[in-house]
């Protein structure tokens, strides 16, 4: 395992019903082929020694005899592989049959795991032949040619890097409390199921349903493998199901109804899966006397050198494309009802708001408007004011006007020159010198002036930063850093183009949607600097902080998981390399600039963020210094250390 990441391979292998010599063939094949594509972990269907549909055949002496057989040869070709493998069959114990799962890993049993759960309803009944595991007494039984501890006891098998293996099998997860909720309360990580699931109409969409639902509640990867082809399809029909699940998430699938094998191998995040359940403190909580037996392993660890093969969102904070609009207009509710909360509490009926020409104003103005109207209250008791300064452009001050008028706001214009020039000769500075006292100045006169204005008119001001900003520290401490709400505080800059382009495509008339559509497609900036020669914006913000997609990307990654710079810069990678369509292609150099860049301001700007204005959560992310996010303003940047 490297960077956190474990590599686990599901199998279904051809399979001859009471075969055992054939079976155990094809699953060292797969065995093998697991081997190099670097799989710590091979998982294969219940009883698929000898397959699942031999019914009366298990009573056959002979059958389950080549059984153990079969698993003797198997333990000794494990030999040469570090990877661990989890096979079924059935294992005698004198007076009873119990349906295991076995693990092997070189040339060891590991341990047997007894089913918990039997079917004896439909056209299974495992009952007729074998006993569960609340049956059987905890015993030594011989198992090709090894003595070996069979119990119903919970067991967890431990790699040496920690990872965690629990096992169930089959109808163990469609119970009520399934063994796997107590093995992951218990520390299990990674669970494994051995299954033969039959094919009915919707089965399989429910079965998808409560695997995603089980590996989401216990903050677990899971690995399942089915029966498939070769099986017994006298009274029904198996599908060759194999899938991976990481909270929630499918990884990887197997084809359906495939005649031939399949192996289907994918990449779980351990460090990730333990991220999730220190920051859950329900789970943590559940996880009170929960126990089971460990069993330590061998290195899983494979000798093929490691390849990421994750498939890494480069947007995640975006919404799934097959839901954008439903997801658009949940996350303007949330903002729309904090703000409307807000309003109605303080009896207020007029809100100020900064209107630049720019995404993060556009937005704002545009969650007043719905808030507004939800409230049943007159639009211009929003009062939109814009504020042009020695940066702004006829583009960006035409649109805000524009929007302004369109949406029905009360609009006014103060242009900031004159005030901020007798500023700069109240304090000496030359204006010919664009520093940050430049630049500051003009953010701090628009501040002072809402402010004034929200106290003229009895109203709030209404901020507009957003979380990217704060993340970065790319606001003027108590300018637009400072406001009485801020709406955008939860939205990244990157999922901001998005909410205004749904409102710009199904909200507004069509005046302001030509307007919302020219500001989504002007460049990002504070609009600070003198435009160039050709009135065209000069201070471009993502050419000074770097890309925001990139900046997006580390947040998500470092703040939900805890990611080290390493794993982050590893999938930054992975997710700029040009696979993606529309998201940028960044070198590993360019990366790891921005990803340096991003440490130094998230640190450095804390202080900024441990004095923010109330503004509503959206998504799983949130720097609110009362909420997600409480970092000391004077912590050691520890993450440059060389």
């Amino acid at each position: 395992m490297r960077y956190g990441l474990m590599t686990v391979a599901a199998a279904v292998p051809a399979v001859r019903v009471a075969d055992a010599y054939f079976n155990e063939r094809e699953t060292e094949r797969l065995v093998a082929e697991a081997s190099l594509q670097g799989a710590e972990i091979a998982v294969f269907p219940e009883l698929g020694i000898t397959g699942y549909s031999c019914q009366d055949l298990f009573r056959s002496q002979q059958l389950l005899e080549s059984a153990d057989e079969a698993l003797a040869r198997l333990v000794d070709f494990s030999r040469q592989y570090a990877l661990m493998i989890v096979v079924g069959m059935p294992v005698r114990t004198g007076s009873q049959l119990v349906n295991c799962a076995v693990v092997v890993q070189h040339g060891n049993i590991c341990g047997v795991i007894p089913k918990s759960y039997l079917p004896n309803y439909g056209e299974f009944y495992e009952r007729r032949w074998f006993a569960p595991a609340c049956d059987i007494a905890c015993q030594t039984v011989m198992l090709a040619g090894r003595e070996v501890i069979l119990s119903a006891e919970r067991t967890l098998f431990v790699t040496p890097s920690g990872v965690k293996v629990g096992v169930e099998l089959c109808e163990d997860v469609w119970a009520p409390n399934p063994p796997s909720t107590a093995l992951a309360l218990a520390g299990a990580n990674v669970i494994v199921n051995l299954s033969a699931t039959d094919e009915l109409i919707g089965k399989h969409t429910y079965l998808k349903q409560l695997l995603s639902s089980q590996s989401a509640r216990t903050i677990c990867a899971y690995v399942y493998s089915s029966c498939g082809f070769g099986e017994s399809t006298q009274d029904v029909v198996y599908g060759g199901n194999a899938m991976v699940y990481e909270n929630g998430r499918l990884l990887a699938d197997s084809k359906r109804f495939s005649l031939s094998p399949q192996l289907v191998v994918a990449q779980i995040d351990i460090e990730r899966i333990q991220a999730e359940r220190r920051a859950n403190t329900t789970f943590s909580a559940s996880m009170r006397g929960a126990q089971a037996h460990t069993v330590h392993t061998g290195s899983t660890e494979s000798n093929v050198p490691f390849v990421l093969r994750r498939d890494v969102n480069p947007w995640p904070f975006i919404p799934n494309s097959s839901d954008m609009e439903n997801a658009c207009e949940e996350i303007l509710s949330i903002q729309t009802l904090g703000l409307a909360k807000r309003l109605a509490h303080t009896h207020c009926k007029r809100v100020v708001v900064g209107i630049s020409g720019g995404l993060d104003s556009t937005l704002a103005l545009l969650v007043c408007v719905r808030a507004f109207d939800v409230l049943g209250a007159d639009r211009k008791g929003i009062i939109g004011i814009t504020m042009p300064g020695f940066g702004t452009t006829d583009r960006t001050h035409d649109n805000a006007v524009s929007l302004m008028h369109t949406l029905g706001v009360a609009a006014r214009e103060i242009n900031i020159s004159t005030s901020v020039m007798q500023h700069f000769q109240d304090i000496g500075h030359d204006s010919a010198v664009h520093d940050v006292t430049y630049e500051n100045c003009q953010a701090r006169e628009r501040t002072q002036i809402l402010m004034d204005v929200a106290n003229q008119v009895g109203g709030l001001v209404i901020g507009t930063g957003d979380l990217s900003e704060l993340a970065l520290g790319w606001a003027t401490y108590n300018g637009d850093h400072m406001s009485m709400y801020g709406v955008n505080a939860g939205v990244p800059k990157t999922l901001i183009r998005y909410l205004v382009r749904y409102m710009a495509l199904y909200k507004v008339d069509k005046l302001s949607k030509a307007t919302l559509l020219d500001i989504i497609d002007t460049p990002i900036s504070p609009e600070l600097i003198p435009a160039d020669k050709a009135g065209q914006i000069k201070q471009k913000t993502e050419d000074l902080v770097g890309p925001y997609e990139l900046h997006d990307f580390f947040l998500y990654n470092y703040l939900r998981f805890g990611f080290k710079p390493e794993k982050i810069q590893l999938l930054a990678e992975r997710a700029f390399n040009g696979t993606h369509p529309h998201a940028g292609v960044y070198d590993a150099d360019t990366v790891a600039h921005w990803l340096k860049n991003f440490f130094h301001r998230f640190v450095s700007q804390q202080f900024k963020r441990s004095c923010l204005p109330d503004g509503p959560k959206v998504g799983s992310v949130s720097l609110s210094p009362r909420g997600d996010w409480r970092m000391p303003s004077d912590a050691t940047n520890f993450f440059l250390r060389s």
